[in-house]
């Protein structure tokens, strides 16, 4: 219906002031005059059809629209070739078509032209229209049909002449990444070479190939299509030298390829080894994410990010490319501008972390790990994590053992042979520097569970916060626990036992609250954000678990006792928790009850120009703790380290400095394997008052909690209050 209706009014728009017809491009056919004038309504009806058909992509459709003598000279075969090789020059995506006029050439009734618009809509170029285009129909009196005199102008009249449709795509540079005080930690000052070639200059393409596969890396069948599917006089790009081989190569490449080369900017990252878990790396696009890629103006061979911030901040990054749709001639002459798109600029990231901190706890890591043998006791690495209480932010995140995120850049500063030699380590190094630990690492926690759980047996009401308890060492019911002290601690407190970390109360604390109700300690554990994902945007994190008893019916079959209640209240059992986990619960506890979203992006944008992104605080949710309850839990955390008994005080108590501000925090010892060393933790905040920061080091398999993650911890700090270089 709605063909017919254009039909109808096209007939109408026929009127005594008609435009003359174009020239033809070809020679029409001479006719015997015809008794009758054919009726315009089946001209119309031509042009409809196989402008729809074009709209729809059948080509074979369109061609059995043209005229005879149109077929004669171009094949099927070269007529879809033809049109398909422009779709894909101008990433089209889609088209419109509209008719605007239809009229009869006045010296010919067999004649007819229509005039009609196209709006294009292309992945590069976005959408653009062609207006008052012409095609031009012949009447056939043999088979009584009108059909199409077609030759290349009817895609752009310039093709006729053997123009060729060219696009020029212009890629901005990928902005830099930074950290919170402008030191540059991924940038585009890295050099590469770009080898191309026209094709017609290549006298001999055999032995130009034989050089060009090792120079680029490329292989040879890859160069082989792309020398096929190149015109003759087109430049081929041919791949990427390193400088080194550039250098070693270039003249063989001019004098047997005709070889041009140009400089390209790679990305470098400036202090490789001091955040890679973070910063991430570029790379090319999986083969899953090319179609999105593709509509976002990129394609196979765009340099995008792959992992980390590159990754997760990628669209900003990269910006988005802009382009020029080219006709040119054979001595690459510009016949007509089709279309443009301008380049969105891409924005700089500045991440909340300090990049001299973190290098200052990578030093620091080295330095106990060498000095204390940690690796001979089977420490595989370390995490730290320091996040500012009151805003999320995280200052420093640190995976040990670290690596060089240049081994994965695609044109990494040491060489390509270098780069893969350095991967393969990585990928079959038993410590497993490719794991994030912060946020991918999960660990039992210890007795640093031990904070959690004397704010639930307090705030449930369970226990007095003044609740007393004589711990000789050992705790039985049914089931007999022993405490890391022999002898145990005499009568404690719930303030006192947390200080000195006394596991008889603690397992006294688990049982109570098992037989108040069994939800109660896995709730509050989770309420302080510990076995779940920390809202952490821009890496992956494990969520690690806090098992309860519908878990454990449902994944063992086994229902849960009050065992499971006291393994989880010293941070044992089926209990895994990630550092960054743990840095938030402590943040919380030191900022009133907060649990912020930990943040890496300070703020984007472009330089130079107001920042089109500032990070603002997300208070996620609130812990709910009665304020009661938190006063003694932090008093309790500020005795660890100042208090005769607490359990890291002699770790601190020779520190004038650090006495004077007030650390607060709590060690654990977790047992993982027996046949290895316990993983070593220390939570803490500071200062005592109006605390800043939060912080948690933990060293797998390494030790005490007090002997090791403390005096790591009071390193960091020295670090980060006073500038104490490592």
């Amino acid at each position: 219906m709605r063909r017919h209706v254009l039909i109808a009014v096209l007939l109408l728009s026929l009127t005594a002031c008609q435009p003359a017809p174009p020239a033809a491009e070809q020679p029409l056919p001479t006719l015997a005059s015809l008794a009758v004038a054919p009726e315009l309504e089946g001209a119309a009806s031509t042009a409809i059809n196989f402008l729809e058909s074009w709209r729809l992509g059948d080509y074979s459709a369109m061609y059995a629209l043209l005229s005879f003598a149109s077929q004669e000279a171009t094949p099927l075969e070269a007529f879809t070739a033809t049109y398909t090789s422009v779709a894909d020059t101008m990433t089209l995506t889609g088209l419109t078509v509209s008719g605007n006029t239809l009229y009869r050439d006045p010296s010919r009734d067999d004649v007819a032209a229509f005039s009609y618009n196209v709006d294009f809509q292309t992945r590069m170029l976005g959408d653009f229209s062609d207006n008052d285009r012409l095609l031009q129909l012949l009447y056939d009196p043999g088979i009584e049909l009108w059909r199409v005199a077609w030759s290349a102008g009817d895609i752009f009249p310039e093709l006729a002449g053997g123009g060729q449709m060219q696009l020029q795509i212009s890629i901005p540079s990928r902005a830099n990444i930074y950290d919170r005080h402008d030191q540059i930690l991924a940038g585009q000052s890295g050099r590469i070479v770009t080898i191309s070639a026209v094709k017609n200059q290549i006298a001999d393409w055999n032995t130009c190939l034989a050089l060009l596969a090792p120079a680029t890396g490329r292989d040879p069948a890859t160069l082989q299509s792309v020398y096929d599917e190149s015109a003759n006089d087109w430049l081929m790009e041919m791949g990427t030298l390193e400088v080194a081989v550039y250098e070693q190569s270039h003249v063989a490449l001019e004098n047997t390829c005709a070889a041009q080369f140009s400089s390209r900017p790679t990305r470098l990252y400036e202090r490789g080894t001091v955040a890679p878990n973070i910063v991430g790396a570029v790379g090319y696009p999986n083969p899953d994410d090319l179609s999105a890629i593709e509509a976002a103006g990129f394609n196979s061979d765009s340099i995008l990010g792959q992992s980390g911030i590159e990754r997760s901040w990628d669209d900003r990054l990269r910006g988005h490319p802009g382009g020029k749709l080219l006709i040119v001639n054979s001595s690459g002459d510009v016949l007509r501008e089709v279309a443009r798109s301008i380049s969105r600029p891409p924005e700089s990231v500045w991440l909340t972390i300090d990049a001299d901190m973190q290098e200052a706890i990578l030093k620091i890591f080295d330095r106990y790990y060498s000095n204390y043998q940690l690796e001979g006791r089977g420490s595989k690495g370390a995490s730290a994590v320091i996040l500012d209480v009151q805003t999320g932010e995280i200052l420093a995140m640190v995976s040990y053992p670290t690596y060089d995120i240049n081994v994965f850049a695609p044109f990494p500063k040491m060489g390509r042979a270098a780069a893969q030699k350095l991967m393969e380590q990585l990928q079959t190094d038993p410590r497993i520097p490719l794991l994030n630990r912060p946020t991918q690492g999960t660990y039992p926690l210890g007795s640093v569970m031990k904070t959690a759980s004397a704010i639930a047996v307090a705030d449930s009401g369970v226990y007095a916060l003044d609740q007393r308890y004589t711990c000789s060492g050992v705790w039985t019911r049914d089931i007999t626990r022993y405490d890391w002290l022999p002898g145990g601690h005499g009568t404690v407190t719930l303030p006192s036992a947390l200080t000195q970390s006394c596991n008889p109360y603690f397992y006294e604390v688990g049982y109570q609250l098992n037989e108040f109700n069994p939800e109660t300690l896995p709730a509050y554990a989770k309420r302080l954000g510990l076995g779940q994902p920390t809202g952490l945007t821009d890496l992956p994190e494990d969520p690690g678990l806090i098992p309860d008893p519908e878990w454990k019916r449902v994944n063992t079959g086994i229902e849960w006792t009050f065992s499971d209640a006291v393994n989880m209240s010293i941070g044992q059992g089926e209990l895994s928790v990630t550092p960054l986990q743990v840095t938030r619960m402590f943040a919380a506890i030191a900022n009133g009850g907060t649990l912020y979203r930990p943040q890496l992006v300070r703020q984007a944008g472009i330089l130079g120009e107001a920042p089109s992104y500032t990070l603002t605080p997300d208070a996620m949710a609130t812990i709910d703790i009665r304020p009661e309850v938190l006063d003694v839990v932090r008093n309790s955390l500020c005795d660890v380290t100042t208090l005769a008994y607490g359990t890291a005080e002699f770790q601190f108590k020779l520190d004038p400095e650090l006495q004077n501000i007030g650390v607060c925090g709590k060690t654990g010892t977790a047992q993982n394997r027996p046949d290895l060393a316990t993983h070593a933790w220390f939570a803490a905040y500071a200062p005592r008052e109006n605390p800043q920061i939060a912080i948690v080091v933990m060293a797998e398999n390494s030790g005490e909690g007090s002997g090791v993650a403390a005096p790591i911890v009071r390193d960091i700090l020295h670090y980060y209050f006073f500038d104490r270089k490592p």
